[in-house]
């Protein structure tokens, strides 16, 4: 007995195509249910010993009907058959399950069958069967029918490539599941993997299994993929940069590598190995880490040069790795380019003007480098291998480099009796000098963006992220800051007025006799010339329409923004004054483009005053043991003085109001050099009030707003030295054809061989980013592996190209390409 109903469709199909249909039932399993079978519109028919008179029924006397045609029994063969001539034309039904599931595939080929056979609990599912119909293809064989078999256990819908199944099995072992790989083995389709895995990747094993597949791979690829293997191991070179530079499955390779390396014991292979020979190796994130401690270590000891340490940490940005590193590798070139400075730097001055020249012009760099550096270290993940450079950034920042220019510059102080400058505009000018003029005949306005305690070379950075930004141009300039350089008289300085001076107690500095201390203060003052003042987050915090009301009522605009000092004036926060400077460059870049969304066209960023900050704590040295002394002191401060009658001390610089430009009757007293008074409470790493060029020196940024973009990516060509492949891999040499700078930016690419659209090659990535004038300094190659598709195209031209991606998307386009002919010997393919 048997399920009639299972035949049913089966028998259906065929009468789709056929008027006759012979049903071969050697067992007779089907005959006792034969009559339960009713299929319309079709007769049956039993042959019994009278097979003439059914031929004779079939073709003459019915010759347009439809007849199934059942046979049990063993069927006579060669002429001892008299319906053979019509079972050949119309074919026979067979109703064994294993040729029925193959007939449902409608695949014909080779071993067909015997795959359905030998895995007859796969095609138990109708679901199952389902999903693999929609991948087969009427000439897939008996591979290809297993490969989509495994495809559809794992899930996989649109590829039953060894690599997808591989990358599909390696992603769960990372996770620590296996339930897809159990999957293969309950249905028998494991082996079929590992002699796919053993014949295309070179893997063998008694025992095969994915946890030793993972340590296989992973040795072959620290010994650079070498085997004895004729043609190598090409093929999982290839699939492994695959698995491992796809966002489907990088992450898995990562966790996989950090198992590896432990098993493995990578970190003691490397152990004593140069860091200059692991630049190109990326394999485990213990590279990184030796790189970075022993380039930490050369910097520190000074044994290697600032452009090594360039290149070398520009070469590791491609790492796999980069993203936990980042931070350590910009903390070391940092550290390494001020040291490299500090050690050829000339403090020599000519003048009170030259100081200031040479600070805006080359010193303020150095200030830049050392927060970069603190920054970065502070703020990466493993700061540890940076303790030993660390210990000489600091030690040579403080001691060669602020304190000697603090007492460099003093002696330029000491001899000024007029606290003011032929080479810089006075911050008491700011508004006459750079806002009147532009907004005088009244069809121009300004907005003003006072940043507190923005340094210099705070204000230099931020003009290279505002340039980098399409149709934005910044153009920086200084002026010389208020004494003493504190919040309350340079905020005074910057608006407009005639007189400054301190009210009785000190308290409040006075624009033309009106208070200045305050947002609502200083915006009575600018309702004088047709300006409103407001602070950032609350400007911030309107919508777009009413910041472009707010721009459009005012004929200038002053807006207050407080990060930098409000960190660095707290004992417990000042330590965190460099990670609210990087705040603060992200929220005055957004600040600006929210102006400009305004309409706003012309702006200025500018600070009351710099500020002087070393993250060690000062030695005692570095702080008075002199109190100040005076008839009338009303405020002591770290870095100032204020009062009537103060006592001249050789510790201070002591200057009366008029001196300073001041109408009132006080006098200043600044500690000298960078020294500070110690006072109970508050913090000592973070202070202004002096006359130091990092106090002083204050930067005036102008930023216009551009109609026509004005950015663009980096041209790069390729420089072809052949144009014949005739080895297994190739190398394209790769000219980037201008330095990059704010304007001209970086460009990523990824080269490769195709035919056609047939990748036949691994992907090469790069970076082209270099800000070197030299040329030489600007050429890259890309070396690909060709794949063993590459084979079928001996003697054709394959296209070199060079893709990048198309913004917002997944999708690439090609950027530049070259023809070579593929011309390669059977001797190449032993060439690895």
């Amino acid at each position: 007995m048997s399920d009639v109903a299972t035949v049913r469709p089966h028998l259906e199909r065929w009468f789709e195509t056929r008027r006759v249909v012979f049903w071969h039932d050697p067992d007779g399993q089907y005959a006792v249910d034969l009559d339960g079978l009713a299929l319309p519109g079709v007769q049956t028919i039993r042959v019994a010993n009278e097979e003439f008179g059914i031929k004779n029924r079939l073709l003459h006397d019915e010759p347009t009907s439809k007849f199934l045609v059942y046979r049990s029994g063993q069927v006579p063969t060669g002429i001892g058959n008299w319906l053979l001539d019509l079972e050949l034309a119309y074919g026979v039904f067979t109703a064994d399950r294993t040729a029925l599931v193959a007939q449902d595939l409608g695949l014909t080929g080779m071993g067909i069958d015997e795959v359905v056979e030998t895995h007859e609990k796969f095609f138990n599912a109708t679901k199952r069967v389902q999903s693999l119909k929609v991948l087969l293809s009427p000439e897939d064989d008996s591979t290809d029918l297993r490969a989509k078999m495994t495809a559809v256990l794992l899930g996989l819908k649109d590829s039953h490539s060894l690599l997808e199944i591989t990358r599909t099995l390696l992603t769960e072992n990372a996770r620590g599941l296996r339930a897809k790989y159990d999957a293969l083995v309950d249905f028998g389709l494991d082996g079929f993997y590992w002699r796919g895995v053993a014949s295309i990747y070179g893997y063998e094993s008694a025992s095969p299994g994915i946890d030793d597949l993972v340590l296989w791979i992973f040795r072959k690829a620290i010994g650079g993929f070498k085997s004895d293997r004729p043609g190598g191991l090409q093929n999982i070179q290839l699939d492994f940069a695959s698995l491992r530079n796809d966002r489907r499955s990088e992450e898995a390779l990562a966790t996989l590598a950090k198992r590896a390396a432990r098993d493995l014991d990578y970190a003691s292979m490397i152990e004593d190995a140069s860091f200059r020979d692991l630049v190109a190796v990326d394999l485990f994130e213990e590279t990184d880490q030796k790189i970075i401690s022993d380039l930490s270590r050369a910097v520190a000891e000074q044994i290697v040069t600032p452009r090594e340490v360039a290149e070398v940490v520009r070469a590791r940005q491609s790492s796999v790795w980069i993203d936990g590193y980042r931070q350590l590798y910009t903390a070391v070139v940092s550290a390494s380019e001020l040291l490299g400075e500090l050690s050829s730097l000339d403090l020599g001055m000519q003048s009170f003007d030259d100081g200031l020249e040479h600070y805006r012009r080359k010193w303020f760099r150095i200030d830049q480098l050392y927060r970069q550096f603190v920054y970065a270290a502070r703020t990466a993940e493993y700061p540890k291998p940076l303790e030993a450079l660390r210990e000489q950034v600091e030690k040579r920042y403080t001691n060669k480099f602020v304190y000697e220019l603090g007492n460099a510059w003093q002696q330029q102080v000491d001899q000024v009796d007029r606290w003011r400058s032929t080479a810089l505009r006075s911050q008491t000018g700011f508004y006459a000098g750079y806002v009147e003029p532009l907004v005088r005949d009244g069809d121009k306005k300004a907005v003003v963006i006072i940043s507190d305690a923005l340094r210099y070379e705070v204000a230099d950075e931020l003009g290279s992220r505002i340039r980098q930004e399409d149709r934005f141009d910044a153009t920086l300039d200084a002026v010389l800051g208020v004494l003493p350089s504190y919040t309350q008289l340079g905020m005074a300085a910057l608006l407009p007025h005639s007189t400054l001076k301190h009210s009785a107690d000190a308290k409040t500095v006075l624009a033309d006799g009106q208070p200045t201390n305050g947002t609502v203060f200083r915006g009575k003052i600018l309702e004088s010339i047709g300006g409103a003042a407001i602070q950032a987050e609350d400007f911030k915090a309107l919508n777009a329409d009413e910041r472009r009301e707010v721009y459009k009522a005012n004929r200038v605009l002053y807006v207050y923004h407080d990060r930098i000092d409000a960190t660095g004036d707290k004992p417990g926060t000042e330590r965190q004054v460099f990670e609210a400077v990087e705040d603060t460059l992200r929220d005055l870049v957004d600040l600006v483009k929210k102006l400009a969304s305004a309409n706003a066209t012309n702006i200025f960023i500018t600070a009351d005053h710099g500020f002087l900050f070393q993250d060690e704590a000062l030695a005692g040295t570095f702080f008075l043991s002199t109190q100040p002394q005076g008839d009338d002191i009303k405020a002591v401060n770290r870095r100032y003085v204020l009062g009537r009658g103060l006592k001249v001390d050789n510790a201070f610089a002591t200057f009366d109001a008029a001196q300073l430009g001041l109408q009132s009757d006080l006098e200043v007293q600044i500690p000298k050099s960078i020294h500070r008074l110690r006072l109970a409470g508050g913090g000592s790493r973070f202070v202004h009030g002096g006359a130091t060029l990092q106090e002083i020196v204050v930067p005036v940024l102008a930023i216009n707003k551009k109609r026509k973009s004005d950015t663009r990516l980096v041209n790069v060509e390729v420089w072809p030295e052949s144009d014949k492949i005739t080895t297994g891999q190739v190398v394209v040499r790769l000219f980037q054809s201008e330095p990059v700078t704010d304007k001209v930016q970086p460009r990523t690419l990824r080269a490769g061989l195709y035919v056609g659209e047939t990748l036949i090659s691994s992907l090469a990535h790069l970076t082209f980013d270099q800000i070197s004038a030299d040329k030489r300094d600007r050429y890259q190659s890309a070396r690909m592996l060709l794949s063993q598709d590459a084979n079928g195209y001996n003697n054709r031209a394959v296209e070199f190209r060079l893709e990048e991606r198309i913004p917002n998307t997944n999708q690439w386009r090609v950027y530049a390409k070259a023809i070579y002919i593929l011309k390669r010997s059977f001797a190449s393919d032993f060439d690895f």
